[in-house]
């Protein structure tokens, strides 16, 4: 046997919801957009179909029964299901909903894309939003597979850039973190060469950042530092600065982070005599992919934000 409630209409189940919301027809009728002697020919149909009499004419007008009452309140909640659904996928077509996949190496996840989302999600508070925070070499290769709808990072070596559109964008400035206290501190800008001799907590070799960092001292014709840390997690490096008389150098974005408010992080930036940069990242998507509207609204904020940014900044 059929379920009967698999023949009901959209209509006619608003139709239902209207009656025991209003408790007459003639305004249930108007709500539906329908006639009263059409409302009371479905209502015939609906009662018909299932077998039971929903509504009961009183002094107070129409009143619902027991399966009236059971059919009113699943036809109301799948009402407000449609209205969702309605809703969501107007946002979807008009960019307000969805969902965005995004990576970026840490100074400009920071710096470009945690801004973005802000203003994004201002706009469109639908639109789901994944970051994935790492080096070039975990988002490229995830650009290239579709896991992410773009990515500002740097092509590694061994990627065939022919399948990505790329999008210079701008150097990112290194500065070097420590903690309040640190006996460096005061001492004016230094060169590299006061500092060669200090414990450093420097990321894994071939990284952009320790790349930088040993290019400055190899540029003062001196080695890599011999007393090191290596780590790429921002939390042991906090952890590790806190009582430990290191340097770590970052990107300015995560330096400003930890020392301005509200974080305030106890700890300083120390100044150096020269500037360290790292290659210049870049806006990558995939060729032949056309992104989601979501997508595109949140990359043309991060474009405006590095058009605006102009330039990286000296030391």
């Amino acid at each position: 046997m059929s379920d009967p409630f698999r023949h009901l209409r959209p209509r006619q189940i608003q139709l239902v919801s209207e009656i025991r919301r209003h408790g007459q027809l003639q305004i249930a009728a108007e709500a539906c957009g329908l006639t009263q002697p059409a409302a009371s020919r479905s209502l015939g149909e609906i009662e018909s179909l299932l077998g039971e009499k929903l509504f009961t004419r009183g002094p107070k007008g129409m009143e619902p029964t027991p399966a009236g009452l059971l059919v009113a309140r699943h036809a109301r909640r799948m009402i407000n299901d449609l209205d969702q659904l309605s809703a969501q996928f107007t946002e979807l077509r008009a960019g307000r909903g969805g969902t965005v996949r995004i990576g970026a190496v840490t100074g400009p996840a920071l710096g470009q894309i945690v801004p973005a989302i802000r203003e994004l999600k201002a706009a469109s508070p639908l639109v789901e939003v994944s970051v994935d925070v790492a080096p070039s070499a975990t988002l490229v290769p995830a650009l290239e597979r579709g896991d992410l709808d773009f990515a500002l990072a740097r092509l590694p070596p061994w990627m065939d850039d022919r399948a990505f559109h790329i999008e210079p964008a701008r150097d990112e400035s290194v500065r070097l973190l420590v903690r309040d206290g640190h006996p460096m501190l005061g001492a004016g800008p230094l060169g590299v060469r006061d500092l060669h001799h200090l414990p450093w907590i420097l990321q894994n070799v071939g990284t952009p950042i320790r790349q930088a960092v040993d290019r400055a001292f190899h540029d003062a014709g001196l080695s890599s530092p011999p007393n090191v840390v290596t780590t790429s997690s921002l939390l042991a490096v906090v952890a590790l600065l806190r009582d430990f008389d290191a340097i770590a150098p970052m990107a300015q974005e995560v330096i400003d982070l930890l020392l301005d408010a509200p974080v305030s992080a106890g700890f300083r930036q120390l100044p150096i005599d020269r500037a360290i940069t790292v290659e210049p990242y870049m806006i990558l998507t995939l060729r032949d992919r056309e992104l989601p509207r979501a997508s595109e609204k949140l990359l043309a904020i991060v474009r405006r934000s590095i058009r605006a940014l102009g330039p990286s900044d000296p030391p």
